[in-house]
């Protein structure tokens, strides 16, 4: 009587490769940013908008900030 084959060299070694490589069932999240947290991000603003900004000097940035919070209703009136 024979004994039952698990299969040829390269399914066994096919099936090593793919328990070491594979991704897991479910991939860590990122953690979500604060709700106040600050991001870097790349915004293109006419020049017309940065310079009326930047004229009144440093903070320039927050001013912007400040802008699209009250645009978007997220700063109480």
């Amino acid at each position: 009587m024979r004994t039952p084959r698990r299969g040829s060299a390269y399914d066994q070694a096919e099936a090593a490769f793919k328990s070491v490589t594979s991704k897991p069932a479910e991939a860590p999240r990122k953690p979500v940013a604060a709700p106040e947290g600050r991001e870097m991000v790349t915004l293109r603003l006419d020049r017309a908008v940065l310079e009326h900004f930047q004229d009144e000097g440093p903070g320039w940035q927050e001013r912007i900030n400040a802008a699209l919070r009250a645009a978007a209703g997220l700063d109480p009136a």
